[in-house]
């Protein structure tokens, strides 16, 4: 790994400061407000005793996410999509993303007849919004699991959570294969990716784009190597949530 030093005094395989408060929302049956860097995102998970329609009598529970940025979370203030009046096709997107990263570790059959929506609220974006988005929401999730369990809605000795979820974005600038890139980096990478990771080291999903000059197998090597081992960092940082009291 280069010795290059980055605009923040990191070094390229090195995360932002991470922090997690789990518990943020009193009312949420599950909720974590976590840090990547000047990156905030609230991450509420509500827990319902039903499923939709198209579920119901399957013996299956259903968990799914919406995410949203505040007006203003970016330098520019922006419209919000309510009174647009339509959502975005990248809000869309993301929402949909974190969903699937967090079904690929839910045993839907365990969880039972049980809904779970996972809200993603941008508080404050500085990169990597989708990315903390999933590993936090992971962290709600969880807690909104053990309340439906307290409640009996999810059998005892059931398992819905048959492993972590975590995501990171990696990315090249001006040559170097960077972990967790903020806005400044993000701005100016040639290649950017995010990537989802069980806590196994199996990957959810893997979004890379050229932004200029194609990457060879190399350099995706070279990020993928980076994605996991910052994945592996964020995996302890949500399990030392988990283990905590919450806020």
């Amino acid at each position: 790994m280069s010795d290059i030093i980055r605009a923040d005094g990191r070094s390229p395989g090195d995360l932002r400061p991470i922090t997690i408060e789990r518990g943020w929302s009193t009312q949420a049956e599950g909720s974590a407000l976590i840090s990547f860097g000047g990156t905030r995102v609230l991450c509420t998970a509500s827990f319902t005793n039903g499923v939709p329609r198209w579920l119901t009598g399957k013996g299956r529970g259903w968990v799914t996410a919406e995410y949203a940025m505040l007006p203003r979370a970016t330098n520019d203030r922006n419209d919000r999509e309510s009174v647009k009046g339509r959502i975005g096709g990248r809000t869309h997107e993301i929402s949909r993303l974190i969903g699937r990263a967090l079904r690929a570790v839910v045993d839907t059959k365990a969880l039972g007849e049980n809904t779970i929506v996972i809200d993603c609220d941008v508080l404050q974006a500085d990169g990597g919004t989708r990315t903390a988005a999933i590993t936090g929401a992971y962290v709600a999730l969880a807690d909104a699991i053990e309340w439906g369990r307290e409640k009996k809605f999810i059998a005892q000795r059931a398992t819905p959570l048959i492993d972590s979820v975590s995501a990171v974005s990696v990315g090249i600038v001006d040559g170097e294969p960077l972990l967790d890139l903020a806005y400044v980096e993000d701005v100016r990478a040639e290649t950017d990716m995010n990537v989802v990771v069980t806590g196994r080291g199996l990957f959810v999903e893997v979004q890379g784009t050229a932004e200029g000059a194609p990457f060879d197998k190399r350099e995706l090597d070279a990020l993928l190597e980076l994605a996991l081992a910052g994945c592996a960092d964020l995996r302890e940082i949500q399990a030392a949530a988990l283990s905590a009291g919450k806020d």
